[in-house]
Protein backbone atom coordinates (compact mmCIF):
# COMPACT_ATOMS: atom_id res chain seq x y z
CA UNK A 1 0.00 0.00 0.00
CA UNK A 2 2.73 2.29 0.78
CA UNK A 3 4.50 1.39 -2.34
CA UNK A 4 1.63 2.19 -4.45
CA UNK A 5 0.98 6.15 -2.56
CA UNK A 6 4.70 6.85 -3.30
CA UNK A 7 4.81 5.61 -6.84
CA UNK A 8 1.47 7.89 -7.55
CA UNK A 9 2.63 10.87 -5.60
CA UNK A 10 6.04 10.49 -8.16
CA UNK A 11 3.85 10.08 -11.08
CA UNK A 12 1.56 13.34 -10.02
CA UNK A 13 4.71 15.49 -9.46
CA UNK A 14 6.59 14.70 -12.61
CA UNK A 15 2.73 14.52 -14.68
CA UNK A 16 1.84 17.89 -13.71
CA UNK A 17 5.11 19.98 -14.87
CA UNK A 18 5.35 17.90 -17.70
CA UNK A 19 1.93 18.87 -18.91
CA UNK A 20 2.99 22.38 -18.62
CA UNK A 21 5.83 22.60 -20.73
CA UNK A 22 3.97 21.02 -23.16
CA UNK A 23 0.99 23.54 -23.30
CA UNK A 24 2.20 26.31 -26.01
CA UNK A 25 3.59 29.09 -23.97
CA UNK A 26 1.03 31.62 -25.19
CA UNK A 27 -1.85 29.64 -23.63
CA UNK A 28 -0.35 30.35 -20.21
CA UNK A 29 -2.34 32.77 -17.82
CA UNK A 30 1.04 35.35 -17.84
CA UNK A 31 1.49 37.96 -20.67
CA UNK A 32 4.49 37.51 -22.80
CA UNK A 33 6.06 34.73 -21.13
CA UNK A 34 9.52 33.75 -22.32
CA UNK A 35 10.29 29.95 -22.75
CA UNK A 36 12.86 30.59 -20.12
CA UNK A 37 10.45 32.09 -17.77
CA UNK A 38 7.87 29.20 -18.88
CA UNK A 39 10.91 26.41 -18.28
CA UNK A 40 11.20 28.18 -14.65
CA UNK A 41 7.20 27.84 -14.28
CA UNK A 42 7.18 24.03 -14.81
CA UNK A 43 10.56 23.43 -12.12
CA UNK A 44 8.71 25.67 -9.91
CA UNK A 45 5.71 23.52 -9.79
CA UNK A 46 7.84 20.35 -10.27
CA UNK A 47 9.89 21.58 -6.72
CA UNK A 48 6.13 22.17 -5.07
CA UNK A 49 4.59 18.88 -5.36
CA UNK A 50 7.77 17.37 -4.68
CA UNK A 51 8.55 19.21 -1.37
CA UNK A 52 4.55 18.90 -0.52
CA UNK A 53 4.37 15.47 -1.38
CA UNK A 54 7.60 14.01 -0.75
CA UNK A 55 7.63 11.26 -2.69
CA UNK A 56 11.71 11.89 -2.35
CA UNK A 57 13.35 12.94 0.42
CA UNK A 58 13.56 16.52 0.40
CA UNK A 59 17.23 17.34 -0.10
CA UNK A 60 17.04 15.44 -3.47
CA UNK A 61 14.23 17.51 -4.75
CA UNK A 62 16.86 20.92 -4.33
CA UNK A 63 19.76 18.93 -6.17
CA UNK A 64 17.10 17.92 -8.97
CA UNK A 65 16.31 22.12 -9.40
CA UNK A 66 19.93 22.89 -9.61
CA UNK A 67 20.25 20.17 -12.12
CA UNK A 68 17.21 21.26 -14.50
CA UNK A 69 18.25 24.75 -14.11
CA UNK A 70 21.46 24.25 -15.40
CA UNK A 71 20.75 21.81 -18.19
CA UNK A 72 17.36 23.90 -19.12
CA UNK A 73 17.57 27.54 -18.81
CA UNK A 74 21.41 28.23 -18.17
CA UNK A 75 23.98 29.61 -20.91
CA UNK A 76 26.01 26.28 -20.67
CA UNK A 77 22.99 24.07 -20.85
CA UNK A 78 21.66 21.74 -23.56
CA UNK A 79 21.99 23.13 -26.77
CA UNK A 80 18.02 21.67 -27.60
CA UNK A 81 17.07 24.04 -24.92
CA UNK A 82 18.79 27.06 -26.02
CA UNK A 83 16.59 28.27 -29.26
CA UNK A 84 13.67 30.21 -29.49
CA UNK A 85 10.67 28.55 -30.80
CA UNK A 86 8.02 29.59 -34.03
CA UNK A 87 6.02 31.84 -31.75
CA UNK A 88 7.92 32.53 -28.30
CA UNK A 89 11.13 33.92 -27.78
CA UNK A 90 13.67 32.11 -25.99
CA UNK A 91 14.34 35.43 -23.19
CA UNK A 92 17.85 35.37 -21.42
CA UNK A 93 19.21 32.63 -20.30
CA UNK A 94 20.85 32.39 -16.91
CA UNK A 95 24.34 31.81 -16.00
CA UNK A 96 25.49 28.89 -14.83
CA UNK A 97 27.77 30.10 -12.72
CA UNK A 98 25.28 31.93 -10.22
CA UNK A 99 23.29 28.93 -10.43
CA UNK A 100 26.14 26.53 -9.36
CA UNK A 101 27.11 29.64 -6.74
CA UNK A 102 24.10 28.63 -4.47
CA UNK A 103 25.67 25.98 -2.62
CA UNK A 104 28.84 28.58 -2.20
CA UNK A 105 26.08 31.43 -0.93
CA UNK A 106 26.96 33.77 2.56
CA UNK A 107 23.49 31.43 3.67
CA UNK A 108 25.75 28.01 3.54
CA UNK A 109 28.57 29.36 4.76
CA UNK A 110 26.42 30.66 7.92
CA UNK A 111 24.85 27.63 8.28
CA UNK A 112 27.87 25.66 8.09
CA UNK A 113 29.15 27.85 11.63
CA UNK A 114 26.02 26.96 13.31
CA UNK A 115 26.43 23.19 12.76
CA UNK A 116 30.14 23.70 13.60
CA UNK A 117 28.79 25.37 16.81
CA UNK A 118 26.74 22.51 17.29
CA UNK A 119 29.15 19.62 16.47
CA UNK A 120 31.75 21.12 18.63
CA UNK A 121 28.87 21.78 21.98
CA UNK A 122 27.93 18.22 21.60
CA UNK A 123 31.59 16.60 21.16
CA UNK A 124 32.97 17.85 24.28
CA UNK A 125 28.90 17.79 26.22
CA UNK A 126 28.84 21.81 26.66
CA UNK A 127 25.01 21.72 25.49
CA UNK A 128 24.20 18.75 27.88
CA UNK A 129 26.18 20.54 30.63
CA UNK A 130 24.78 23.95 30.05
CA UNK A 131 21.07 22.22 30.14
CA UNK A 132 21.65 21.00 33.63
CA UNK A 133 23.11 24.01 34.86
CA UNK A 134 20.64 26.03 33.66
CA UNK A 135 17.72 23.91 34.87
CA UNK A 136 18.87 23.23 38.45
CA UNK A 137 17.17 27.20 39.10
CA UNK A 138 13.78 25.96 38.33
CA UNK A 139 13.25 23.30 40.87
CA UNK A 140 11.31 20.22 41.24
CA UNK A 141 7.73 21.59 40.56
CA UNK A 142 6.92 20.49 37.48
CA UNK A 143 5.43 23.62 35.72
CA UNK A 144 8.53 25.28 36.64
CA UNK A 145 11.01 22.31 35.18
CA UNK A 146 8.60 22.71 32.33
CA UNK A 147 9.43 26.47 32.14
CA UNK A 148 13.17 25.60 32.49
CA UNK A 149 13.25 23.00 29.66
CA UNK A 150 11.04 25.27 27.46
CA UNK A 151 13.45 28.60 28.06
CA UNK A 152 16.72 26.49 27.55
CA UNK A 153 15.17 24.56 24.72
CA UNK A 154 14.60 27.93 22.86
CA UNK A 155 17.84 29.75 23.86
CA UNK A 156 19.73 26.85 22.60
CA UNK A 157 17.52 26.98 19.85
CA UNK A 158 18.24 30.19 19.01
CA UNK A 159 21.97 29.60 17.87
CA UNK A 160 21.61 25.77 16.97
CA UNK A 161 19.43 23.44 15.02
CA UNK A 162 16.56 22.69 16.76
CA UNK A 163 16.50 19.35 15.68
CA UNK A 164 19.85 18.83 17.70
CA UNK A 165 18.63 20.44 20.46
CA UNK A 166 15.28 18.84 20.90
CA UNK A 167 17.35 15.20 20.19
CA UNK A 168 19.52 16.64 23.27
CA UNK A 169 16.72 18.14 25.61
CA UNK A 170 14.67 14.58 24.68
CA UNK A 171 17.18 12.69 26.29
CA UNK A 172 17.21 14.96 29.33
CA UNK A 173 13.43 14.52 29.63
CA UNK A 174 13.22 11.20 29.19
CA UNK A 175 14.35 9.01 32.53
CA UNK A 176 11.80 12.03 34.27
CA UNK A 177 8.90 11.13 31.91
CA UNK A 178 9.17 7.65 32.38
CA UNK A 179 8.80 7.85 36.06
CA UNK A 180 5.69 9.42 35.62
CA UNK A 181 2.45 7.72 36.41
CA UNK A 182 0.87 6.01 33.52
CA UNK A 183 -1.60 8.39 31.40
CA UNK A 184 -0.54 11.38 33.54
CA UNK A 185 -1.14 14.58 30.93
CA UNK A 186 1.86 16.25 33.14
CA UNK A 187 4.64 14.30 31.38
CA UNK A 188 2.52 14.75 27.65
CA UNK A 189 3.05 18.55 28.52
CA UNK A 190 6.21 18.35 29.58
CA UNK A 191 7.12 16.20 26.36
CA UNK A 192 5.36 18.78 24.08
CA UNK A 193 6.79 21.91 25.48
CA UNK A 194 10.07 21.09 24.01
CA UNK A 195 8.87 21.15 19.91
CA UNK A 196 6.97 24.16 20.92
CA UNK A 197 9.94 25.63 22.54
CA UNK A 198 12.13 24.54 19.49
CA UNK A 199 10.20 25.28 16.94
CA UNK A 200 9.57 28.82 18.49
CA UNK A 201 12.93 30.11 19.66
CA UNK A 202 14.78 29.71 16.48
CA UNK A 203 12.41 32.60 15.27
CA UNK A 204 14.83 35.06 17.62
CA UNK A 205 18.10 35.01 15.30
CA UNK A 206 18.64 35.11 11.72
CA UNK A 207 20.31 31.45 12.21
CA UNK A 208 17.85 29.94 14.96
CA UNK A 209 15.86 28.35 11.47
CA UNK A 210 16.52 28.57 7.87
CA UNK A 211 13.63 29.95 7.03
CA UNK A 212 15.60 33.18 8.63
CA UNK A 213 18.47 32.96 6.61
CA UNK A 214 16.46 32.44 3.32
CA UNK A 215 14.45 36.15 4.47
CA UNK A 216 17.95 37.28 4.69
CA UNK A 217 18.50 36.17 0.83
CA UNK A 218 16.43 38.11 -0.51
CA UNK A 219 16.65 41.65 2.08
CA UNK A 220 19.23 44.47 0.88
CA UNK A 221 22.74 43.89 2.19
CA UNK A 222 22.88 45.09 5.99
CA UNK A 223 18.88 45.65 5.96
CA UNK A 224 18.47 43.76 9.34
CA UNK A 225 22.05 43.08 11.42
CA UNK A 226 21.92 40.20 13.40
CA UNK A 227 21.53 42.29 16.76
CA UNK A 228 18.06 43.95 14.95
CA UNK A 229 16.90 40.79 14.35
CA UNK A 230 17.08 39.57 17.80
CA UNK A 231 15.61 43.15 19.25
CA UNK A 232 12.40 42.07 16.83
CA UNK A 233 12.43 38.42 17.00
CA UNK A 234 13.61 38.00 20.99
CA UNK A 235 10.68 39.57 22.49
CA UNK A 236 8.58 37.36 20.30
CA UNK A 237 9.58 34.59 21.38
CA UNK A 238 9.60 35.36 25.24
CA UNK A 239 5.85 36.57 24.61
CA UNK A 240 5.11 33.60 22.71
CA UNK A 241 6.64 30.78 25.31
CA UNK A 242 4.81 32.76 27.90
CA UNK A 243 1.53 32.26 26.42
CA UNK A 244 2.64 28.86 25.46
CA UNK A 245 3.46 27.47 29.08
CA UNK A 246 0.27 28.87 30.50
CA UNK A 247 -1.54 27.11 27.87
CA UNK A 248 0.61 23.86 28.39
CA UNK A 249 -0.17 24.06 31.91
CA UNK A 250 -3.95 24.06 31.31
CA UNK A 251 -4.24 21.52 28.81
CA UNK A 252 -1.66 19.13 30.81
CA UNK A 253 -2.26 19.58 34.85
CA UNK A 254 0.16 16.62 36.42
CA UNK A 255 -1.09 14.14 38.58
CA UNK A 256 2.45 14.61 40.51
CA UNK A 257 3.45 18.39 41.65
CA UNK A 258 7.40 17.46 41.97
CA UNK A 259 9.99 15.60 39.75
CA UNK A 260 12.46 13.26 40.27
CA UNK A 261 15.60 15.57 38.60
CA UNK A 262 19.15 14.15 38.59
CA UNK A 263 21.21 16.81 37.23
CA UNK A 264 24.65 16.08 38.17
CA UNK A 265 27.47 16.53 35.69
CA UNK A 266 31.02 18.51 35.18
CA UNK A 267 31.86 20.68 32.37
CA UNK A 268 35.43 18.93 30.89
CA UNK A 269 38.74 21.11 31.54
CA UNK A 270 40.69 19.92 28.89
CA UNK A 271 42.49 22.34 26.64
CA UNK A 272 40.52 21.36 23.41
CA UNK A 273 36.66 22.04 25.72
CA UNK A 274 37.96 25.55 26.53
CA UNK A 275 38.84 26.48 23.20
CA UNK A 276 34.64 25.27 22.77
CA UNK A 277 33.76 27.53 25.60
CA UNK A 278 35.68 30.58 24.20
CA UNK A 279 34.72 30.45 20.56
CA UNK A 280 31.05 29.66 21.42
CA UNK A 281 30.82 32.67 23.68
CA UNK A 282 32.89 34.76 20.94
CA UNK A 283 30.98 33.89 18.14
CA UNK A 284 28.06 34.47 19.76
CA UNK A 285 28.92 37.91 20.82
CA UNK A 286 30.48 38.88 17.42
CA UNK A 287 27.03 38.25 15.82
CA UNK A 288 25.77 40.49 18.23
CA UNK A 289 28.06 43.27 17.67
CA UNK A 290 28.28 43.95 13.89
CA UNK A 291 28.37 47.29 14.17
CA UNK A 292 31.47 47.53 16.13
CA UNK A 293 33.36 45.16 14.21
CA UNK A 294 31.87 45.62 11.07
CA UNK A 295 31.85 41.96 10.01
CA UNK A 296 28.65 40.32 9.09
CA UNK A 297 26.72 37.09 10.46
CA UNK A 298 28.25 35.27 7.53
CA UNK A 299 31.98 35.99 7.58
CA UNK A 300 31.21 35.43 11.58
CA UNK A 301 30.01 32.34 10.87
CA UNK A 302 33.54 30.70 8.98
CA UNK A 303 35.63 31.80 11.97
CA UNK A 304 34.36 29.21 14.49
CA UNK A 305 34.82 26.17 11.62
CA UNK A 306 38.34 27.58 11.21
CA UNK A 307 38.93 27.65 15.00
CA UNK A 308 37.59 24.11 15.72
CA UNK A 309 39.21 22.62 12.20
CA UNK A 310 42.85 24.09 13.16
CA UNK A 311 42.99 23.03 17.10
CA UNK A 312 41.79 19.51 16.05
CA UNK A 313 38.16 20.18 18.18
CA UNK A 314 36.62 19.08 14.67
CA UNK A 315 38.05 16.38 12.67
CA UNK A 316 37.43 14.79 9.41
CA UNK A 317 35.13 12.38 11.06
CA UNK A 318 33.14 15.26 12.77
CA UNK A 319 32.85 17.12 9.38
CA UNK A 320 30.66 14.65 8.15
CA UNK A 321 28.09 14.85 10.93
CA UNK A 322 27.12 18.48 9.18
CA UNK A 323 23.52 18.62 7.89
CA UNK A 324 24.20 18.23 4.32
CA UNK A 325 20.92 17.84 3.62
CA UNK A 326 19.90 21.00 5.11
CA UNK A 327 22.72 22.88 3.39
CA UNK A 328 21.31 21.07 -0.07
CA UNK A 329 17.80 22.08 0.84
CA UNK A 330 18.81 25.94 0.98
CA UNK A 331 21.24 25.73 -1.94
CA UNK A 332 17.64 24.64 -3.71
CA UNK A 333 15.80 27.14 -2.45
CA UNK A 334 18.59 29.69 -3.43
CA UNK A 335 18.71 28.83 -7.16
CA UNK A 336 15.05 28.41 -7.46
CA UNK A 337 14.49 32.16 -5.78
CA UNK A 338 17.67 33.46 -8.22
CA UNK A 339 15.83 31.78 -11.29
CA UNK A 340 12.50 33.29 -10.21
CA UNK A 341 14.21 36.61 -9.49
CA UNK A 342 16.91 36.99 -12.39
CA UNK A 343 14.34 35.56 -15.29
CA UNK A 344 11.54 38.31 -14.04
CA UNK A 345 9.40 35.83 -13.34
CA UNK A 346 8.58 36.97 -9.51
CA UNK A 347 8.09 40.33 -10.49
CA UNK A 348 5.62 39.28 -13.15
CA UNK A 349 3.77 36.51 -11.25
CA UNK A 350 3.33 38.94 -8.19
CA UNK A 351 2.48 41.72 -11.09
CA UNK A 352 -0.30 39.60 -11.85
CA UNK A 353 -2.49 40.36 -8.78
CA UNK A 354 -3.20 43.83 -8.25
CA UNK A 355 -1.53 43.80 -5.18
CA UNK A 356 -1.37 47.65 -5.47
CA UNK A 357 -4.82 47.66 -5.32
CA UNK A 358 -4.97 45.60 -2.04
CA UNK A 359 -4.22 47.24 1.31
CA UNK A 360 -0.94 46.42 3.06
CA UNK A 361 -2.83 44.58 5.63
CA UNK A 362 -4.38 41.89 3.73
CA UNK A 363 -1.39 41.45 1.35
CA UNK A 364 0.95 40.67 4.93
CA UNK A 365 -1.70 38.44 6.26
CA UNK A 366 -2.66 36.36 2.67
CA UNK A 367 1.01 35.89 2.30
CA UNK A 368 1.78 34.54 6.11
CA UNK A 369 -1.32 32.76 6.54
CA UNK A 370 -0.58 30.92 3.26
CA UNK A 371 2.74 30.46 4.63
CA UNK A 372 1.65 29.13 8.17
CA UNK A 373 -0.66 26.32 6.50
CA UNK A 374 1.96 25.23 4.32
CA UNK A 375 4.48 25.00 6.82
CA UNK A 376 1.63 22.56 8.66
CA UNK A 377 2.27 20.06 5.93
CA UNK A 378 5.43 20.70 4.44
CA UNK A 379 8.96 21.81 5.06
CA UNK A 380 9.18 25.05 7.18
CA UNK A 381 12.09 25.66 5.00
CA UNK A 382 11.16 24.26 1.71
CA UNK A 383 7.53 26.43 2.22
CA UNK A 384 9.83 29.45 2.56
CA UNK A 385 12.05 28.69 -0.46
CA UNK A 386 8.52 28.31 -2.20
CA UNK A 387 6.84 31.99 -1.04
CA UNK A 388 10.09 34.10 0.22
CA UNK A 389 11.09 35.05 -3.65
CA UNK A 390 6.99 35.67 -4.43
CA UNK A 391 7.03 38.07 -0.57
CA UNK A 392 10.18 39.83 -1.71
CA UNK A 393 8.49 41.15 -5.54
CA UNK A 394 4.94 41.48 -4.30
CA UNK A 395 6.89 43.56 -1.67
CA UNK A 396 7.42 46.24 -3.90
CA UNK A 397 4.21 46.91 -4.78
CA UNK A 398 3.76 47.78 -1.25
CA UNK A 399 3.48 51.79 -0.32
CA UNK A 400 5.70 50.66 2.90
CA UNK A 401 8.27 49.82 0.71
CA UNK A 402 8.79 53.05 -1.20
CA UNK A 403 8.96 54.50 2.21
CA UNK A 404 12.12 51.91 3.11
CA UNK A 405 11.45 48.76 5.49
CA UNK A 406 8.44 47.22 3.73
CA UNK A 407 10.43 44.63 2.34
CA UNK A 408 11.99 43.51 5.90
CA UNK A 409 8.74 43.61 7.72
CA UNK A 410 7.05 41.48 4.83
CA UNK A 411 9.81 38.97 4.81
CA UNK A 412 10.07 39.01 8.71
CA UNK A 413 6.49 38.24 8.68
CA UNK A 414 7.06 35.22 5.81
CA UNK A 415 9.72 33.77 8.07
CA UNK A 416 8.32 33.48 10.99
CA UNK A 417 4.56 32.74 10.18
CA UNK A 418 6.53 29.43 8.46
CA UNK A 419 8.20 28.61 11.64
CA UNK A 420 4.48 28.78 13.45
CA UNK A 421 3.30 25.75 11.36
CA UNK A 422 3.84 22.76 14.08
CA UNK A 423 0.24 20.74 13.88
CA UNK A 424 1.60 17.31 12.52
CA UNK A 425 4.28 15.51 13.16
CA UNK A 426 6.02 15.99 10.05
CA UNK A 427 5.45 19.58 10.59
CA UNK A 428 8.82 19.75 11.72
CA UNK A 429 11.36 17.48 12.87
CA UNK A 430 11.36 18.59 16.77
CA UNK A 431 7.77 17.56 16.29
CA UNK A 432 8.97 14.56 14.79
CA UNK A 433 11.31 13.67 17.30
CA UNK A 434 8.64 14.51 20.33
CA UNK A 435 5.95 11.79 18.48
CA UNK A 436 8.87 9.61 18.33
CA UNK A 437 8.74 9.39 22.36
CA UNK A 438 5.81 7.50 21.74
CA UNK A 439 4.23 9.77 24.78
CA UNK A 440 1.87 12.06 22.41
CA UNK A 441 -0.21 11.22 19.96
CA UNK A 442 -1.01 13.00 16.66
CA UNK A 443 -4.05 14.69 18.52
CA UNK A 444 -1.93 16.51 20.99
CA UNK A 445 0.13 18.14 18.62
CA UNK A 446 -2.57 19.38 16.50
CA UNK A 447 -4.89 20.76 19.50
CA UNK A 448 -1.42 22.34 21.30
CA UNK A 449 0.59 23.35 17.70
CA UNK A 450 -2.37 24.95 16.26
CA UNK A 451 -3.54 26.45 19.15
CA UNK A 452 0.05 27.89 19.56
CA UNK A 453 0.28 28.76 15.78
CA UNK A 454 -2.90 31.07 15.85
CA UNK A 455 -1.54 33.06 19.09
CA UNK A 456 1.64 33.88 17.11
CA UNK A 457 0.18 34.61 14.59
CA UNK A 458 -2.12 37.15 16.30
CA UNK A 459 0.47 38.08 18.17
CA UNK A 460 2.72 39.00 14.94
CA UNK A 461 -0.17 41.22 13.58
CA UNK A 462 -0.42 42.71 17.12
CA UNK A 463 3.21 43.62 16.92
CA UNK A 464 3.38 45.47 13.23
CA UNK A 465 0.05 47.12 14.22
CA UNK A 466 1.83 48.55 17.37
CA UNK A 467 5.09 49.00 16.61
CA UNK A 468 5.89 49.58 12.57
Amino acid sequence: MKLSKKLINTLVCFSVPLLILALPSELMPLPELTLVQHRIIAIFVLAALLWILEPVPVFATSILIITLEVVMVSDKGLNFFSHDSATTPLGELLSYNNIFASFSSPIIILFMGGFALAIAASKFDLDTNLARVLLKPFGRQIHFVMLGLMLITAIFSMFMSNTATTVMMLAILGPIVATAPVGDLGAKGLVLAIPIAANTGGIATPIGTPPNAIALQYLPEGAVTFAQWMMVGLPFVLIQLTLAWFLLRYMYPAKEKELPLKLEGTFLQTPRAWVVYLTFGCTILLWLTTQLHGMNAYVVAIIPLAVFTLTGVINKQDLKLINWDVLWLVAGGIAMGMALDTSGLAVKLASSIDFASMSTWLVIISLSVTCYMMANFMSNTATANLIMPIAAAVATTLPAAAQGGGITQLLMVVAFSSSLGMILPVSTPPNALAYSTGFIETKDLLKSGGIVGIIGLGLMYLGLYLFF
